[in-house]
C-alpha cells in the first residue's frame, strides 16, 4: 500500500482550474476542445454558450464562416450575447445594438457618432480557434506562446472514419481523468458489458475479466503509458496499455479490430467537466452498424436529454440502477452502459473528491504519477517553462492490447503498436 498522502492544499492545487490558479494556467497552455463543429455549423446561426475553466464564453460563426469564441457579456451593460443577433459579419447585442466581430472587437455602437471612433476602443476578450476532427478547439493562454495545432489521430483521419460526441459530467475534471487511466476497474465495473456491448466483444474482453491484475507505469515525453497485465494462457500475459497525453487526454486500449476510443476530460468549472468521447478506425470507415450503436448510446457514448449534453441516465434518477440485474449477476454495478458506469462512480465521490481520505495501493501508481506530473508541470509554467504534451509528435500515439510472453517488457515489446500510422490498422487482441 502506498503511503503517499494528499493534503487539502494539494487537492485544491490539482482540481481548481479557474483564472490565476496554477492548474488553470497550465490548462490554458494547450489547445482545448470547446464545442462540436455541428453546434455552429452554418454562417449566421444562433450563438452558443460555452463554459471552460470557469469562464463564460459565447461562440458563433459569422456571415463569412469565421468562428469566434469570446467573453459572453456585452461590454456596455453586461448583457449576455447569447440573446444576440448573428448577422452581417458580427454578433449584435439586442439591448442597445453594440456589435462585435469574431475577434471580440466592437465594430458598431449605433448611439455614438461613427467619427468618434468610440467602438475602436472596445474589445471583448476572445480566443483563437482551429477546426479539426469535427471539433472547434480554442487556445486560452498567452498569444506569444500559442502551441502548434493538435495532432491526435482521431482528429486527422477522414470524417467517415470517426465519431465524436460529448457529455457533461457532474464532477471535477480530475476524478474523471483518474477513472480514464485506471484500467483495473474494467474487470469489475464493466465486467458484464464486455460480453454484451458489440463494440467491445473480442478475445481480449474475455481476458479482461481476470481480476488478478498487475500495474506498470512508464513516463513519456507527452505524458505516460500505463500497462496492466493479466494472465492470458500458460506462459502468456495479456497487456492493456493506456496512453495519457497531458493534461486531459486518454486513449483506451482497443478490443480486437473494433475501433479505437479515447477521451478528453475538459473542466467546465471546478465541479463539472465535459467528457469528450472519440471513436475512430485508422484504416476504414466506421460501419453503419457501428454508427447506429454509438448514436444509440453504445460503446463509450451515451444517450442525451434532447437539446442538451446531459445524459438521460444521471444522478437525479439514480443512474436508473437495476438492483435485480446487479443481484443476479447480469450487471456488476446495476448501471447500464460502460460510459455511465464510469460517470456514476466518479460522480459518487462528490463534486470534488476529498483525496485526503484515500488509501491507495500499487495499482494506483498511474494515478499517483499523473498527479505528480500535473503538479510539476503547473509549477514549471509558473516559473516560465513550457509544459510537456505541446509537441504534436506526442499526440501521434495509440493505446494497445496485446499478448506477450511472460517476462517481456511491455513497452519495448509493444513497439510500433503504440505509434499512430496514417492508414494503418491497429493490431490488438
Amino acid at each position: 500500500m502506498s503511503h503517499i498522502m494528499t493534503t487539502h492544499e494539494q487537492n485544491d492545487f490539482l482540481t481548481l482550474t479557474g483564472p490565476a490558479t496554477p492548474m488553470g494556467e497550465l490548462m490554458r497552455r494547450y489547445w482545448i476542445p470547446a464545442l462540436l463543429t455541428a453546434e455552429i455549423a452554418e454562417p449566421d446561426c444562433p450563438p452558443v454558450r460555452v463554459k471552460l475553466l470557469g469562464e463564460r464564453l459565447i461562440a458563433f460563426r459569422d456571415s463569412a464562416g469565421r468562428v469566434g469564441v469570446m467573453d459572453e457579456f456585452c461590454a456596455h451593460r453586461g448583457v449576455s450575447l447569447w440573446f444576440g443577433r448573428n448577422e452581417d459579419q458580427g454578433l449584435r447585442c439586442p439591448y442597445h445594438g453594440w456589435k462585435y466581430d469574431t475577434t471580440g472587437q466592437c465594430i458598431e455602437v449605433p448611439s455614438e457618432p461613427a467619427e468618434s471612433g468610440f467602438c475602436n476602443k472596445i474589445k471583448l476578450a476572445a480566443y483563437p480557434c482551429v477546426e479539426m476532427g469535427d471539433v472547434i478547439w480554442i487556445y486560452m493562454g498567452p498569444a506569444s506562446l500559442t502551441p502548434p495545432k493538435p495532432n491526435f489521430e482521431w482528429a486527422t483521419v477522414p470524417a467517415t472514419h470517426r465519431f465524436v460526441s460529448k457529455r457533461t459530467q457532474e464532477c471535477n475534471w480530475l476524478q474523471a481523468l483518474e477513472g480514464g487511466i485506471d484500467s483495473v476497474h474494467v474487470s469489475f465495473l464493466h465486467r458484464h458489458d464486455l460480453r454484451s456491448d458489440p463494440l467491445h466483444v473480442s478475445q481480449g474482453a474475455e481476458f479482461t475479466r481476470e481480476t488478478d491484475a498487475r500495474f506498470e507505469v512508464i513516463e513519456t515525453e507527452g505524458g505516460m503509458v500505463i500497462g496492466v497485465r493479466r494472465q492470458a494462457t500458460p506462459g502468456k500475459l495479456y497487456w492493456r496499455i493506456t496512453q495519457w497525453i497531458m493534461p486531459f487526454h486518454t486513449m483506451i486500449p482497443p478490443y480486437g479490430d473494433n475501433a479505437l476510443n479515447g477521451h478528453a476530460f475538459v473542466p467546465i468549472d471546478d465541479e463539472n467537466c465535459m467528457s469528450w468521447c472519440f471513436t475512430h478506425h485508422p484504416a476504414r470507415p466506421l460501419s453503419a452498424h457501428e454508427l447506429d450503436v454509438m448514436r444509440n448510446g453504445g460503446g463509450i457514448h451515451v444517450n442525451l436529454i434532447p437539446g442538451s449534453f446531459r445524459p438521460v441516465v444521471n444522478k437525479d434518477n439514480d443512474y436508473m440502477i437495476d438492483r435485480t440485474a446487479q443481484k443476479h449477476h447480469k450487471s456488476y454495478s446495476g448501471v447500464k452502459g460502460i460510459a455511465m458506469q464510469d460517470a456514476a462512480i466518479q460522480e459518487s465521490c462528490g463534486p470534488i473528491q476529498d483525496r485526503t481520505r484515500e488509501d491507495l495501493v500499487s495499482t494506483d501508481n498511474g494515478v499517483i504519477m499523473a498527479r505528480q506530473r500535473l503538479r510539476k508541470a503547473a509549477l514549471a509554467v509558473a516559473q516560465g517553462f513550457a509544459p510537456d504534451g505541446l509537441d504534436p509528435a506526442t499526440h501521434a500515439v495509440r493505446s494497445a492490447a496485446i499478448v506477450l510472453p511472460e517476462g517481456a517488457s511491455f513497452y519495448e515489446a509493444a513497439g510500433d503498436a503504440l505509434k499512430a500510422k496514417a492508414g494503418v490498422a491497429h493490431a490488438s487482441v
